[in-house]
């Protein structure tokens, strides 16, 4: 179920006008504290791509900046987050 869920979120994000986005928007359901915004903060900021994370649990929102020529896919973004027991419903690209 969780293979299916991430290839079904996986091309319904992808595509090319994406490209060489600088940031990126996730709307991520299942964080409730302050631990959990450290752990995903810690698991993003591991990605070499990655210059920046802000967590806001209010919005549930994840801001991740991307280091100048850098990119991250949306499907990366997705398994980190879902390997970490949350839901990730929307990805945007700045």
């Amino acid at each position: 179920m969780r293979t299916f869920f991430i290839l079904v979120m996986t091309t319904f994000l992808a595509s090319p006008s994406f490209a060489n986005a600088k940031d990126l928007k996730v709307t991520v359901n299942g964080m409730v504290c302050s631990f959990c915004a450290q752990g995903i903060q810690k698991k993003l900021t591991a990605q070499a791509a990655v210059k920046n994370v802000d967590v806001n649990l209010e919005d549930h929102l994840v801001k991740v900046a991307l280091k100048d020529g850098s990119d991250l896919s949306d499907a990366i973004v997705t398994q980190i987050l879902v390997d970490a027991g949350y839901t990730v419903s929307k990805i945007e690209r700045n």
